[in-house]
């Protein structure tokens, strides 16, 4: 059965910096500019709505009071969390439409909660044109949201934003996969540090797009699935200038469909968000346009008929450690480990599809001196599975990747922190995350030698001893 996507608007802009002392960022506008261009038509999308910030206004904010609309973020955070909470329990894939990359925290938010729910790790494809790893513990000070999320999100930076609910982190380090960065980016060495897995667009290139949506799925085998966050500052500024912060160096159209479309061919791929456009830099929509052929194309796996459903199944005892570029547990080992009794239940819309038709030109760019366009093979950007022939029918981690993804770089000074404000109560799961199904025989759930991150894993609910919670700060 196929998977619907569900479109869910999340149009602000309270993490960036004003572009000029007069005006506000123009990223809340994306949701309607993509929307003119028939978006939701052709992705045959379920309309979910609107989450609608609060007001942007700075006010008297200055260097050293932490992050700049912080309380207002926050609150958003935990509306948003809930809608795409909401949208999953349907059975739906959602496509959330930012605004900027602050509307990250929102979806963390709901992957914890959703990991916390089926007794698993969540993991992050975190594909963009700069870190956004700011925080107090490397910079002087912080301000813009937009430019820390991915700090944040790994619990670095005031408790206001990157403890929601208690919860600290949203993400793990080692269930963080980083795609498009520039070579150089300011916090590379940070990320090294922390053991977060990096593919600068250099070493993306060289691989190809499809090997790489191969390969970040390979870093996240231990993860009961994972979430898409594409910047499209990612893209080079050559082909898409529509950003806050365009900086050389990106990769192509072409690349970013077979990245996507490599990424979301997979069930355990929960959903996709897409931020910092910004209209205002559009003003005949041909960016719009491009973005909207680029998100439908690669999308396309989600909605393909050709797809078995997956089971949800009980949490593995111990996930295996991934330290730097390393792997997780191999094929062996993950089928060891599902040998285990479990309880499974199925979970209807998430779907599988083996790849993309034909090859993608890779054209418009200027190449490093380093790398020859004639480097990107059109063979090498097609669709690509995840398995390996070692692991036969029985195994039940089903996953195929072929295709790009792309995100959006973009820099904002930072500010000074604020003390953070207390956590929030856990809320209840509901939904496809509320109840488990009796112990049933493991099916295969992809093609025959299909393997990847593990499949939604769900423990038995319980009153009493709930999830140890992270909630020591590490910036």
């Amino acid at each position: 059965m196929m998977r619907r996507i569900a479109v869910l608007d999340a149009p602000t802009n309270l993490g960036l910096r004003p572009p000029t002392p007069t005006s506000v960022p123009g990223c809340a506008k994306a949701p309607g500019a993509l929307r003119d261009h028939d978006l939701l038509a052709r992705l045959r999308a379920r309309d979910a709505g609107c989450v609608t910030p609060a007001r942007y206004d700075p006010g008297d904010w200055r260097p050293g009071d932490g992050v700049c609309h912080a309380r207002e973020i926050a609150d958003y955070s935990l509306a948003l969390a809930e809608r795409i909470g909401s949208i999953i329990d349907r059975g739906e894939f959602p496509v959330v439409l930012g605004g900027d990359c602050s509307v990250l925290l929102g979806s963390a938010l709901a992957m914890h909660r959703l990991g916390e729910a089926v007794g698993g790790r969540i993991g992050l494809v975190f594909v963009d044109g700069h870190s956004d790893f700011r925080h107090p513990g490397n910079a002087s000070y912080v301000g813009a949201a937009a430019g820390e999320d991915l700090a944040l999100v790994t619990g670095r930076g005031q408790a206001d934003l990157a403890a929601l609910e208690g919860r600290r982190p949203y993400f793990r380090d080692i269930d963080v996969v980083v795609l498009g960065i520039r070579a150089q980016d300011e916090y590379r060495l940070d990320l090294q540090a922390a053991g977060i897995t990096t593919r600068p667009v250099p070493a993306l290139r060289a691989e190809g797009a499809a090997r790489t949506a191969q390969w970040a799925h390979e870093q996240l085998a231990d993860c009961a699935g994972y979430w898409v966050h594409i910047d499209v500052d990612v893209l080079d500024p050559a082909v898409m200038p529509a950003v806050d912060a365009p900086d050389p160096g990106g990769i192509a159209f072409a690349e970013l469909e077979i990245l996507l479309a490599g990424l979301v061919d997979t069930p355990h791929c929960l959903g996709v968000e897409l931020t910092v456009f910004d209209p205002d830099y559009d003003p005949d929509g041909s960016y719009a346009a491009e973005i909207v052929n680029t998100v439908v194309a690669g999308l396309a796996p989600v909605t393909a008929p050709e797809a078995v459903p997956p089971r949800l199944l009980s949490a593995r005892p111990t996930p295996s450690p991934r330290r730097g570029n390393g792997r997780g547990a191999s094929a062996t080992e993950r089928l060891d480990r599902a040998e285990r009794p479990n309880r499974a239940e199925r979970l209807d819309g998430l779907v599988r599809l083996d790849g993309l038709d034909g090859a993608e030109r890779v054209a418009g760019l200027d190449f490093p001196a380093d790398i020859d366009a004639a480097d990107i093979d059109p063979a090498d950007v097609g669709p690509a599975g995840l398995g390996s022939a070692d692991v036969g029918s029985a195994d039940v981690g089903p996953a195929g990747v072929g295709s790009p993804v792309s995100a959006v770089p973009y820099d904002i000074p930072a500010e000074g922190e604020s003390p953070g404000a207390g956590g929030r109560a856990h809320s209840e799961p509901s939904g496809v995350a509320a109840s488990v199904a009796p112990l049933v025989e493991r099916e295969p759930v992809g093609p025959p030698a299909s393997a990847g991150p593990g499949l939604l894993r769900r423990t038995a609910p319980s009153s009493q001893n709930p999830p140890e919670r992270h909630e020591a700060d590490t910036a």
